[in-house]
Order: structure tokens, then C-alpha cells, then sequence
């Protein structure tokens, strides 16, 4: 089964880019929101993760903090 994954990030965030990378070397469909540029967004995430720092990743309702790749692993089931 296909998780949605959406990913809360900016375009200057080296962390963002990093998760980007991993996300597309495996293969995996996303929503990327740039909360730089979408306040709608920014809400959004503040509202899911409670913080403002990036990136935060949603997949399936489950919020992730930061790239914590041990953590997406465990989820994605990779």
C-alpha cells in the first residue's frame, strides 16, 4: 500500500534537500509544500508538528521531525 507522504520544507534548508534526495532515491511519491512561500502551509505544519523549524514530513498522519532517516525507514518501511 502507497503511504502519502507530504513534506513540509524550504528551498534554502540543506536538511530539506537531503530528504528530497532519499525520498526520490527510493522511489517514493511526495507532496513537497515550501512553507517559505505558502503561509496556508506554514500554518499547517506548525499546527501538526507544533514548531517552525524544517523539514517536517506527514506520512499517513504520522508527523516526523527533522531528516531523521532511521525514523523514515521504520515508517516507509524501507
Amino acid at each position: 500500500m502507497t503511504k502519502e507522504v507530504l513534506v513540509y520544507s524550504t528551498a534554502t534548508c540543506p536538511y530539506c534537500q537531503k530528504l528530497k534526495e532519499y525520498l526520490k532515491k527510493n522511489n517514493l511519491n511526495f507532496t513537497n509544500y515550501d512553507v517559505s512561500s505558502d503561509q496556508e502551509k506554514l500554518e499547517e505544519m506548525k499546527e501538526k508538528s507544533g514548531q517552525m523549524g524544517v523539514p517536517v514530513i506527514d506520512i499517513d498522519g504520522e508527523i516526523i521531525k527533522g531528516f531523521d532517516q532511521e525514523r523514515l525507514n521504520q515508517v516507509l518501511g524501507i
